[in-house]
């Protein structure tokens, strides 16, 4: 058999670049299933005080439960789920105390329990979508819990079935805003590798954050007021199918930023006592004197500057980020009711918070009987706030119901 004829150089070229054309999808990314689960374990707020300091063995410390209560009440969070129940806590009583050495039977749990709970919400997700999980193509993984090798990636893999071959990533310890991250990188993988579809998992368990009380540190304190258990997952890719996929929302952009004179505003260290997590800033004010300025950033080419005009999805770090935000930028006060909904019903869940508040946000506009999954409206942002202090900025299409 006679070798191919030689090509000229600029016949290669041409070549290379047929080959990335047909690597390159052709439309946006888009979100076509949302699935979210939390544990059976759920705890009132209104209760939480006395359970928190009871289990802990800090019944004594009457003043510093005072506080906590306001603290609790001041969230206006209703209940929240936590994988740790009772039983758990009195089998390892290190993971109770504010500073004792409880890493490895953190690790026990979230190890173990994280891509679990990820499984759950991945279900959920593919049964929406309606396709084999042979199908998917990629696999995104996110959590601040259980930091192993081989990681959840790997353990979900197995979980769920799916491809050997499946391109898993794993993002460890991004906190808060990474729930939009996993937006961004979904959509570069969606739109550079034709037909590829994502299913991305975002599940966080408090297990590696739970302490009990410290005189010393009350920005541990807020965290025990507002952190709850949940995961979300959600499958993407762009060009979808008709008659096969369904459309929610689309990804037009995804940015992300560190704000001007936040270092140390949110801080998480990893060591022995477990996750310690500390508040060093005014968070709620660096964000809402940043926002116009991101906004403006990211829909200045789609010639929008009425902030009602869009739909919002914003990570509910605490109440006192979204009262901000909304004086700031003077938005009506339904505007960020999803967000303080999924607050309200399962506290901050971290990275999967903005999922939830996503899924949130398509159901209730199906059930007011709005044109489109974004509150009738056809463009929106999604925000992630967390540690740097970065802040996460995508650009939402909504689609007609």
């Amino acid at each position: 058999m006679s070798p191919p004829p030689a090509i000229g150089a600029a016949e290669k070229m041409a070549a290379v670049n047929e080959i990335l054309k047909a690597q390159k999808a052709k439309g946006p990314t888009t979100i076509m299933a949302i699935g979210t689960a939390v544990p059976p374990n759920c705890l009132q707020q209104s209760m939480y005080p006395d359970y928190y300091f009871r289990i802990t063995n800090n019944e004594h410390k009457t003043e510093l439960k005072q506080k906590f209560e306001r603290m609790c009440e001041k969230s206006t969070i209703q209940k929240r789920y936590m994988h740790l129940t009772e039983e758990l806590l009195k089998q390892n009583p290190k993971i109770c105390a504010f500073e004792a050495p409880s890493l490895d039977a953190r690790q026990n749990i979230t190890v173990a329990e994280v891509p679990k709970l990820g499984k759950q919400a991945a279900v959920n997700a593919v049964a929406e979508w309606g396709r084999p999980v042979s199908d998917i193509t990629h696999l995104i993984f996110c959590t601040s819990s259980g930091v192993d090798m081989p990681g959840a990636d790997y353990r979900l893999t197995k979980l769920l079935g799916l491809r050997p071959s499946v391109k898993r990533y794993m993002m460890y310890q991004q906190g808060c805003f990474a729930g939009a991250t996993v937006l961004r990188l979904l959509k570069d993988l969606a739109e550079n590798n034709r037909s590829a579809r994502i299913l991305a998992v975002c599940s966080e368990i408090t297990a590696v954050t739970f302490r009990g009380p410290s005189d010393s540190h009350l920005d541990s304190l807020v965290g025990q007021a507002l952190f709850g258990d949940g995961a979300a997952a959600i499958i993407a890719g762009s060009d979808p199918v008709p008659g096969l996929e369904r459309p929610i929302f689309e990804i037009i952009s995804a940015a992300q930023t560190i704000l001007p004179d936040s270092d140390g505003a949110i801080d998480g260290h990893l060591r022995e006592v477990g996750l310690t997590f500390h508040l060093l800033k005014d968070v709620p004010g660096l964000v809402s004197s940043n926002i116009e300025r991101i906004l403006v950033e990211a829909f200045g080419p789609l010639g929008l500057s009425d902030w009602n005009s869009v739909f919002w999805i914003a990570h509910p770090g605490g109440p006192a980020i979204l009262d901000q935000i909304e004086a700031k930028l003077g938005l009506g006060p339904d505007k960020l009711r999803s967000s303080r909904h999924v607050l309200r019903e399962y506290g901050n869940m971290s990275s999967a918070c903005v999922l939830f508040i996503l899924d949130e946000m398509r159901k209730k506009s199906n059930e007011d009987g709005l044109r489109t999954t974004g509150e009738g409206l056809e463009w929106g942002v999604l925000f992630g706030f967390g540690p740097g202090l970065t802040v996460e900025t995508v650009v939402l299409r909504s689609v007609a119901f």
